[in-house]
């Protein structure tokens, strides 16, 4: 009976936190975005190499097989294939992008001179990964994988800019030597809107785990190092059901709900794994706990979970973590340069 009865009231304080007690409206459920790339039918016609069943690594040794001309022809006709396949070489990718997106036309400020779009996906509301400096040639690679809220339209906005894939990627890469760390702001999987179901389940970050360590993994095949990976709010889910087979030198929960996990050692990773809240972020109003499918356990932070502590005494509210000046990011910016022995 007490076993019931705590059962229950965990169940009421989920649903509290599903219903908004953050002081967010519960929002729309969404479709996660999975599947091979648009356009793979066509692709797969021609007999060349599968997106699916072929791997990150594959992908790349078929494209050292071909000649410049065939690679260029491979992105005039397949260019939505040639922009999202993990493992081609990263300029296609960026020159394969230019034209999706401006056969899209909804997101055309991403055709801004500099931009390096390393993939972009239209179905559904959009999905983009952005890289900010030399991703092949930098020492130092990180990627940033955002919460709710985030897709092709939202991923870059002035308002609340460290709250943002692509604010808080800049911000990292200004705290770095920007001559040796390349940052990628990824938002390459359908991500919840608001503070709902899709929230508080684990469905859509279960999707996102599989296109990051496919992502990852293809990071990887082009040569690049293995990343330290920023996972902010529902981020930090996709990261934690990813982490057993991630490909990265360092996970970072931040603004965590959980991880799915009731330890760092349930992670199951060789990568080493930190985690931080502010005061003042309203996540630790969220309870930590998994109920019936709905929550997403221990919270990181906590001593008996066992990451590594990151401070954050000097950050500010729930997207604050990246902002100049802050512990935080001076943090953040040490684990993407492995100078945490300081």
């Amino acid at each position: 009976m007490h076993r019931f009865r705590r059962t229950l009231a965990a169940v009421a304080a989920v649903t509290a936190m599903v219903g908004g007690t953050a002081g967010w409206a519960s929002a729309d459920s969404q479709t996660a975005v999975t599947g091979p790339p648009p356009g793979t039918a066509a692709w797969r016609s021609e007999g060349l190499i599968d997106p699916v069943a072929g791997t990150p690594a594959q992908v790349a040794s078929f494209f050292r097989g071909l000649g410049e001309q065939e690679r260029r022809d491979l992105v005039r006709r397949h260019p939505l294939v040639v922009g999202n396949l993990d493992g081609a070489p990263v300029e296609l990718r960026y020159a394969a992008n230019r034209a999706n997106i401006a056969a899209d036309g909804r997101f055309t400020r991403l055709l801004a001179p500099g931009k390096q779009i390393l993939a972009f996906d239209p179905r559904g509301r959009g999905q983009v990964a952005e890289v900010y400096g030399d991703l092949t040639g930098s020492r130092h690679v990180a990627v940033i994988v955002p919460g709710s809220d985030m897709d092709a339209a939202t991923y870059d906005r002035a308002r609340d800019p460290y709250g943002t894939p692509a604010g808080m990627a800049r911000s990292l890469r200004g705290a770095t030597d920007p001559a040796d760390t390349a940052v990628v702001a990824w938002v390459g999987y359908t991500t919840p809107v608001g503070v709902g179901i899709d929230a508080a389940t684990g469905g859509l970050a279960e999707a996102g785990a599989e296109r990051l360590t496919r992502f990852a993994d293809g990071l990887d095949a082009v040569g690049a190092s293995d990343p330290a990976v920023f996972c902010h709010s529902y981020g930090s889910v996709v990261c934690g059901i990813a982490a057993p087979r991630l490909n990265a030198a360092d996970i970072v929960a931040f603004a965590s709900p959980g991880m799915r996990v009731d330890s760092a050692d349930g992670l199951r990773t060789g990568a080493r794994v930190w985690a931080a809240k502010d005061p003042t972020d309203w996540i630790d109003n969220v309870p930590n706990m998994q109920v019936l499918g709905l929550g997403h356990g221990a919270d990181p932070t906590a001593p008996s979970f066992g990451a590594r502590r990151v401070p954050a005494a000097s950050a500010q509210g729930h997207t604050g973590y990246f902002a100049p000046g802050t512990d935080s990011l001076r943090t953040f910016a040490a684990i993407a340069e492995e100078r945490t022995g300081e």
